[in-house]
């Protein structure tokens, strides 16, 4: 699998089910109604790093994880690890005020609790859990204000999309978000829960996956023939593709004729920024889910 295919399966499959949580905490800092807000924020998740910057709260943001790359202001943050290998020590010595960390860190939670550094615990769910979470962190940072519009503008948003798309039929539609280049192997396709399965609802694709109750699904080419998808979506994380990659890509599924999706010619290969990642750029990836699936009824 490419590096490009390998950080997108894995920002994927790092999104366990779940929701994010707080527990009581004190920090100095600016009130707000007799409330003290956290200033030295430090968060190892991207989707974190993506809310806290949308709801106005990046200037508390002291460091960011080694896979955070939007905003562009995150250029400038120390990096402290990720994931599989935060970096304690430097973590520690920027003094955090508040930690945003993956519900799967429990070593790494144990060391801050030990610390007593509070720690936003983010697990993520669904594509409403999005909008829980960015309400969450706006109450936690004192932007509450901030983070309810912009959660309100992506519900805005989602609700015109899903309008334009429920004028018809939904077509049958296989998700995939990583394999090896070049080779139908190791497919990773959204399962029936998520917010990738969320996201292709909404853009009005019904999931060959969706009674797999689960985040991503590894798929055998048997069993995306049995399965008999009308569309592929396959998305790439990072860069957009230039013309003749992405013919390169819809090119390999060739090799499964007897796929409706293929047959049809419906193989779609969506490349960009901000496609994987459950923060407020969800609206713009969901809107371009659904033009490539239905862009006759997005056209406005």
């Amino acid at each position: 699998m490419s590096s490009v295919a390998r950080r997108t399966a894995l920002a994927v499959l790092a999104l366990a089910a779940g929701v994010a949580s707080l527990g009581a905490w004190h920090v100095p800092g600016p009130t707000q109604g007799g409330e003290r807000f956290p200033q030295r924020i430090i968060s190892l998740v991207p989707a974190l790093t993506e809310m806290l910057f949308a709801i106005g709260a990046g200037s508390q943001v002291v460091a960011v994880s080694s896979f955070d790359r939007y905003p562009p202001e995150v250029a400038s943050r120390p990096r402290v690890g990720a994931l599989l290998d935060p970096d304690v020590e430097r973590i520690l010595s920027l003094t955090p005020d508040l930690v945003g960390i993956y519900g799967s860190q429990v070593d790494l939670e144990r060391q801050l609790a030990r610390a007593s550094i509070p720690r936003y615990n983010y697990r993520h769910a669904g594509l409403p859990d999005i909008l829980t979470t960015l309400r969450d962190l706006g109450r936690v940072t004192g932007r509450a204000a901030a983070a309810d519009a912009v959660a309100a503008d992506i519900e805005r948003r989602l609700a015109g999309i899903r309008q334009r798309t429920s004028r018809g039929a939904r077509v049958r539609t296989l998700l995939v978000f990583g394999r090896e280049p070049g080779a139908l192997r190791r497919i990773y396709a959204a399962g029936g829960r998520g917010f990738l399965h969320d996201m292709l609802e909404v853009a009005g694709g019904e999931n060959v996956f969706a009674d797999i109750r689960q985040e991503s699904v590894q798929a055998a080419t048997e069993t995306i023939l049995a399965r008999a998808p009308e569309v592929i979506l396959e998305l790439h994380e990072g860069p957009e593709l230039q013309a003749d990659e992405t013919r390169a890509l819809a090119a390999d599924w060739g090799r499964l004729p007897a796929l409706p999706a293929v047959a049809q010619g419906r193989v779609v290969i969506v490349s960009g920024e901000g496609l994987v990642v459950p923060g407020p750029r969800v609206a713009a990836a969901v809107e371009r889910l659904a033009k490539a699936l239905h862009p006759g009824r997005m056209t406005p």
